[in-house]
C-alpha cells in the first residue's frame, strides 16, 4: 500500500505492503536495534527442524470443507507436500512443497475445493526455525504528554474525561509486532494473548510478538498508549492491546497464511477489534479469475468471517496509492515478492483484507478535514476517515516518531471502536461498525471531480471523520436522560427533524425540562429551532436570532409540564435563507 513519498525517502523498501508513506523521525533516538537475522542461536526454538527446508519450497493454501481434514492431509503428504499448519474450523490448510506439480495434482484430490500458491518466492528457511526478534534497550520516556492535533481533531482528548476505555476490551495489533517494554505501551500490553503468526502458524514463545520494524509499535501507540503523564496518549488509553506479528522479518511481508493465522487467533482469543494496516502480499489486488489468488481470497475471507463470528471486528487501511478503488484498471505493483508486472484488473479484484465483506475500510485525512494526497478513495468502498498525516506515536526502544499514511489513520478508528465497545460492552461487530458510521462527522466533497457522492457519504471520506466523544457519549445529568447523536443535514430553505423516543418516565414532563442542542450551522439567524412534543405541540427554542454567528450550542429550559413524558419528541430545524447550511450534530432531553 505504499504511495507517493511526498518528497521524502520511504522508511521501508518499496516491496513492503505497509499503509504508510513518511519515515519515522524518532525523538529521542532509541538504542540501535539488532536485526532479527542476527539473533543468537539461543533465541531460536529449542528443537530445530531446519533440515526439513529445501530450496524451492513454496507455500500453498489448500481449501476444504470445515471439519476433519485428515484425508486431505494424507493426500498432501502422498503428493510431495507437508502440512505446515491447519485451521480445520475454517477448512484451510497451509501446505509446503518443492514440487512444481504439487498444486495441480492436489486440485484433483477428493475433498479439495481450491489450491493456491501464496507467494511467488520461496518460503525462507527461517520459517522452520524462526529467530526471536530483538528486544531493544529502552530510552527514557520524557515527562509530559501534550495533546496532539490528531487527538483533538477527533475529540479523543474530550472523550478521555468521560471514558478512557475499558481494560476488558482487547485490541489486536496485526502488524510487524509491538515493543511491549515501551513505557507508554507496557501498562496496557497483554502478553498472554500475544503471538507471532509469521509464516502462517502461531509461535507463542515469549517475545515472538516483538517488532521486526517500527510500524506495529507506532500503530499500537495511537490505539492505546497509556495516559501516564509521559510521551503520548492513545485514542483509548484504558483498553488492552495484544500483538499479533503478521509480518516476516527482513522484508516485512504479510502473506496470506500469516493473515489467516492472525484472524483465527483474534477470534479464539477474544479480540474485540483488530487493526490491519497492510495489504496481503504479494498481490496488491487478488483477482478471482486467477487460480492462486482465488484461493487467497477464499482463505482470508473465511478467517475474517471466523473472527467476526467470534465477536471480533476487523478495521483496515484503504492504502496509499491515491487510487480509486471503485474503478480499478491496472496493478503495477504485483507480485512484490519477485518481479512486478503491469496487469489489467477489474473491480472484482480485491485489496485484502480491507475490501473483504464486514471489514471497516479507512482513509486518511490530511490537515484538518482534507483528503490526504496519498490516500486511496472510492465510492461505496470507503467507510470512514481519520487523521493520517504526520501522526506522532511510539516506536521501539522507548522512542517516538512521526509517520503518515492510512496505516496511521486506521488505529484512530480502531481506538474509537474500542471506546464504543467500552461504553456498550454487548455490541456485536456489526453494531460497532454501524456506530462508527452513524457517529462520524460528515465531510463534504472538495472541488475535485474525483469526489463523488453526497456530503453524508462520498468517495473521499465515506461516512465522514470518526468522533471519539460521540463514541463514549456525554455523562447524563441527574434525572432521566435521552439523546440522539445521529447527524441530520440542514439544507437551504428546508426543514429537518431529529427524533428522540422517551420511555420509562412516568407522568408529565417537569416545568424545568432541559433541552440540550448542538447545531453546527453558519449564520444562525437563518434558523428557527422548535421542540415538538409527542402530541405535536410546538415549543420554540430559537427564532432567527444571532445574526451572523456560527453554531447553536445551548441548553434551554422549557416548561412543558402539560405534556406526557413518554413518546417521540422531535427537534425541528427550519432553514429560512440560502447560502448557509449545516447539521443537527446532537441533542438531548433531561427530565
Amino acid at each position: 500500500m505504499l504511495a507517493a513519498t511526498l518528497g521524502v525517502a520511504l522508511t521501508f523498501g518499496a516491496s513492503s505492503a505497509f499503509a504508510d508513506t513518511l519515515p519515522v523521525a524518532p525523538s529521542p533516538a532509541p538504542a540501535a536495534k539488532t536485526p532479527s537475522a542476527a539473533a543468537s542461536p539461543a533465541s531460536r526454538s529449542p528443537a530445530s527442524t531446519s533440515a526439513a527446508w529445501v530450496a524451492g519450497t513454496r507455500a500453498y493454501l489448500v481449501i476444504t470443507a470445515p471439519g476433519d481434514s485428515s484425508a486431505v492431509r494424507s493426500a498432501i503428504a502422498a503428493n510431495g507436500g507437508t502440512v505446515f499448519s491447519a485451521y480445520d474450523a475454517i477448512g484451510v490448510i497451509v501446505a509446503h512443497s518443492a514440487s512444481s506439480g504439487f498444486a495441480t495434482t492436489l486440485r484433483s484430490v477428493p475433498g479439495v475445493q481450491q489450491v493456491g500458491a501464496t507467494r511467488t518466492s520461496d518460503v525462507p528457511a527461517d520459517a522452520y526455525n524462526p529467530a526471536l526478534p530483538a528486544d531493544p534497550a529502552q530510552a527514557s520516556t520524557p515527562a509530559g504528554e501534550p495533546v496532539r492535533a490528531d487527538m483533538s481533531q477527533i475529540k479523543a482528548d474530550q472523550a478521555w474525561a468521560v471514558n478512557p476505555g475499558s481494560p476488558s476490551v482487547k485490541v489486536g495489533i496485526l502488524d510487524t509486532g509491538v515493543d511491549d517494554r515501551h513505557q507508554d505501551l507496557a501498562p496496557n500490553f497483554d502478553a498472554a494473548d500475544s503471538v507471532s503468526c509469521a509464516y502462517g502458524k502461531p509461535d507463542t514463545r515469549a517475545g515472538a510478538w516483538r517488532d521486526v520494524d517500527t510500524h506495529g509499535t507506532h500503530v499500537a501507540g495511537t490505539v492505546a498508549a497509556a495516559k501516564n503523564g509521559k510521551g503520548v496518549v492513545g485514542v483509548a488509553p484504558g483498553v488492552k492491546i495484544a500483538a499479533v506479528r503478521v509480518a516476516e522479518p527482513g522484508n516485512s511481508f504479510f502473506f496470506a497464511e500469516n493473515t489467516i493465522c492472525g484472524f483465527v487467533w483474534a477470534g479464539d482469543h477474544g479480540f474485540k477489534i483488530t487493526n490491519n494496516s497492510y495489504y496481503t502480499d504479494p498481490w496488491q489486488f487478488n483477482c478471482p479469475d486467477n487460480i492462486d489468488q482465488a484461493a487467497i481470497i477464499e482463505g482470508v475471507k473465511r478467517a475474517q468471517q471466523y473472527a467476526e463470528s467470534k465477536g471480533s471486528l476487523q478495521i483496515a487501511a484503504a492504502g496509499n496509492e491515491n487510487y480509486d478503488l471503485a474503478h480499478k484498471t491496472t496493478d503495477s505493483a504485483s507480485p512484490n515478492d519477485s518481479t512486478p508486472v503491469t496487469r489489467t484488473i477489474t473491480n472484482a479484484c480485491l485489496d485484502i483484507p480491507t475490501e473483504l465483506p464486514g471489514v471497516v475500510t479507512v482513509v486518511a485525512n490530511g490537515t484538518g478535514v482534507t483528503k490526504a494526497s496519498f490516500s486511496n478513495y472510492g465510492q461505496g468502498v470507503i467507510d470512514v476517515a481519520a487523521p493520517g498525516s504526520n501522526v506522532y506515536s511510539t516506536i521501539p526502544g522507548g522512542g517516538y516518531g512521526s509517520k503518515s499514511g492510512t496505516s496511521m489513520a486506521t488505529p484512530h478508528v480502531v481506538g474509537v471502536a474500542a471506546l464504543i465497545a467500552s461504553a456498550e460492552p454487548g455490541l456485536t461487530p456489526a453494531q460497532i461498525r454501524a456506530r462508527l458510521a452513524a457517529q462520524a462527522n460528515d465531510i463534504a466533497c472538495p472541488s475535485d471531480s474525483r469526489c463523488t457522492g453526497t456530503t453524508a457519504n462520498n468517495s473521499f471520506f465515506g461516512e465522514g471523520q470518526v468522533d471519539a466523544l460521540k463514541a463514549v457519549g456525554t455523562p447524563p445529568p441527574p434525572g432521566a436522560y435521552f439523546e440522539n447523536l445521529t447527524d441530520f443535514a440542514i439544507n437551504d430553505n428546508a426543514s429537518v427533524e431529529s427524533p428522540i423516543t422517551v420511555t420509562g418516565v412516568s407522568g408529565n414532563v417537569p416545568a424545568t425540562l432541559k433541552v440540550g442542542v448542538d447545531i453546527k450551522h453558519t449564520y444562525i439567524s437563518d434558523l428557527k429551532v422548535d421542540l415538538l412534543a409527542p402530541d405535536g405541540t410546538v415549543y420554540t427554542l430559537h427564532n432567527r436570532s444571532g445574526g451572523s454567528a456560527d453554531n447553536i450550542t445551548q441548553t434551554y429550559t422549557v416548561n412543558a409540564s402539560s405534556e406526557v413524558a413518554n413518546g417521540t419528541w422531535k427537534l425541528r430545524v427550519n432553514d429560512n435563507a440560502a447560502s448557509d447550511t449545516g447539521k443537527i450534530d446532537a441533542w438531548n432531553l433531561t427530565f
